[in-house]
């Protein structure tokens, strides 16, 4: 390829609206340009980008055994009324009518679609296992697009669906996909942590998430240095906060005392009342599926929503208003609290779930359900009527693994694939059924899969970079050897040396680009080194009148070497670096 045959329209300023590096460098080197917000048109080289990735993902599941196939974008709603998703993920929804008013949805994800194939295809257990997967295009209705394609409305996602005869059937085939996730990042040339994970709206038993160290993430990854134990924020836990619950006191009974303007945590923490935030009963006060209920927490904890999600079983819960909870309870936020003797009417009638950190506790003060007032000697198994005991707080550096003892740490990571243990949720609801040996019908046992292409070409990038460019890994990269003649003039010597080298490494098997633009040897150097290609090969007079041309890896230092043994020394530095990331040369072209 020659670069005035291609386009690669870069840019020297950052563009406005992008926050992050990656986002950045994607549109400063001429990989996409934006339509509107969460849309992006790829341009040649961030095209060449992600059909290389979409083949690391497609070698690496025909390799585990899946099956390629590929279904509409477009859905019918009665099948995700069906799996009882179209309300409980009404929200990344688009929704669209044809011309006789027959409404559809632009799909997000296909568990729906592969399931109502299967269910019409599949019949006996001779049939399974089978795993199906996709590269497609996906829609979701962010409410707020940015980062480029971290969070863009249309994405490209590889999405992969397992069906079996058994609970450990399933397993088999999840770790087959672990597997080959381990192996398609490792290939993109991405250092990934594999951590435990919430289900979402997907729903499941069983996942994990596939994360990529960056400041810049959207996701929290608690983690031990130990490495025996890693998981997503929402998932996460450990032996308890630093500081111990108080336990039951001495039996004091409740007292009531006044709080005039206090309605925080750290307000109560300090004089006059000084109550320490670990002695406090955090009360909210959530909406779940259009009921009240009571969550709570230590006053120095954070809710995890996705817990109480989990723990509740249901993704339809949102904080309730001060509107909805003062005519109910009597009092407004910061003066809330469970005390059984003071939830009268309905509101005796709400469910309380407790975090597990408060169990036992004693010798702790709430809110008394009257505004500017609180209760202390509070102890909770005597004064609270907790209806259930689960897990709901937000995990905090420092607390104590749950499998080493160690300390924890927290870092920001970003999301490029995701694996699910569904079990029987969609085959049940779809009718996804088979016979077994002896006749009888079960559901099939399911897993799904999933990878953000498009996510995963920009993570390469938040990881690999420098103060000039990106930094392509070998695997992902648009073009591996850039040859910069600094002479372009017809028939130079420097011009003629470059075509041979250009001619020579196409014929071994290398993916080359040949810079001929007429433009000054440093234009050319500084686009070479912001697209990122990894070597780059200079061709000038000086160098040629000592029989040599310069070999340079990105981000290395220059090395000459003579003319006649440029196209081998090249080859070998390629050849190196494709084997280091479990390529081949044949893999590829």
């Amino acid at each position: 390829m020659r670069w005035t045959s291609t386009f690669i329209p870069t840019l020297k300023e950052n563009p406005a609206d992008a926050e992050i590096i990656s986002h950045q460098l994607l549109v400063r080197a001429g990989l996409v340009r934006k339509l509107t917000g969460g849309l992006y048109t790829f341009l040649p080289m961030g095209l060449r980008a992600l059909r290389k990735i979409e083949q690391i993902v497609r070698e690496e599941m025909n390799r585990a055994g899946a099956i390629e196939v590929f279904m509409p974008a477009l859905q019918p709603p009665d099948i995700w009324q069906q799996s009882g998703r179209y309300v409980s993920a009404r929200e990344v929804l688009y929704k669209v009518r044809d011309r006789a008013n027959k409404e559809w949805l632009l799909g997000p994800t296909h568990e729906e679609v592969i399931t109502t194939l299967v269910a019409g295809e599949i019949s006996s257990y001779r049939q399974l296992p089978r795993n199906f997967y996709q590269i497609q295009t996906k829609f979701r209705d962010e409410i707020r697009p940015r980062f480029g394609l971290m969070r863009a409305k249309e994405f490209i996602m590889k999405d992969a669906y397992s069906f079996d005869v058994s609970d450990e059937a399933a397993q088999a085939s999840y770790q087959k996909m672990y597997d080959a996730y381990t192996r398609i990042f490792r290939r993109c040339g991405l250092r990934a942590m594999a951590v435990e994970a919430d289900t979402g709206v997907i729903g499941g038993k069983f996942s994990h998430e596939f994360m990529v160290p960056a400041a810049s993430g959207e996701n929290e990854v608690v983690y031990c240095e130990s490495g025996q134990y890693a998981a997503n924020i929402e998932k996460a836990a450990s032996r308890g906060p630093v500081i111990p619950t108080p336990q039951a006191d001495s039996g004091a009974a409740l007292e009531k005392f006044p709080t005039p303007g206090v309605v925080t945590i750290e307000a109560l923490s300090r004089a006059p009342h000084h109550v320490a935030p670990h002695q406090q009963i955090k009360t909210l006060v959530y909406v779940v599926e259009s009921k009240l209920a009571l969550v709570l927490l230590r006053g120095d904890d954070q809710l995890n929503e996705a817990k109480l999600a989990g723990a509740l079983g249901t993704n339809q819960l949102r904080p309730a208003t001060a509107d909805e909870i003062a005519p109910v309870l009597g009092a407004h936020p910061g003066s809330l609290g469970a005390i059984a003797d003071t939830l009268k009417g309905e509101a005796a009638s709400l469910p309380v779930y407790a975090d597990e950190a408060l169990r036992g506790a004693g010798g702790m003060t709430t809110g008394a359900n009257e505004d500017g007032h609180h209760f202390r000697h509070v102890r909770i198994e005597r004064d609270i009527r907790v209806t259930r005991w689960a897990d709901l707080r937000t995990v905090q550096a420092g607390e104590l693994c749950v499998a080493s003892g160690q300390p924890l740490k927290v870092r920001r990571a970003i999301e490029v694939g995701h694996v699910f243990k569904l079990g029987t949720k969609y085959s049940e609801k779809l009718n996804a059924l088979y016979l077994d040996e002896s006749g009888t019908q079960h559901p099939c046992v399911m897993g799904c899969y999933g990878i953000g292409v498009t996510r995963t070409l920009q993570a390469v990038i938040e990881q690999s970079h420098d103060k000039d460019g990106i930094v392509w890994p070998l695997s992902v990269a648009p073009f591996e050897v850039c040859i910069t003649p600094l002479s372009v003039a017809p028939n130079s010597p420097v011009m003629q040396c470059a075509e041979r080298v250009y001619a020579a490494l196409i014929e071994a098997g290398i993916e080359v680009i040949l810079d001929d633009r007429d433009d000054r040897p440093g234009v050319k150097f500084k686009d070479a080194d912001l697209v990122g290609f990894p070597l780059r090969v200079a061709v000038g007079e000086k160098s040629l009148a000592r029989g040599e041309i310069e070999i340079k890896p990105r981000g290395g230092a220059v090395n000459p070497v003579k003319i006649e043994s440029a196209v081998e020394a090249v080859r070998k530095w390629i050849e190196t670096a494709r084997a280091e990331l479990g390529m081949g040369m044949a893999q590829s072209r």
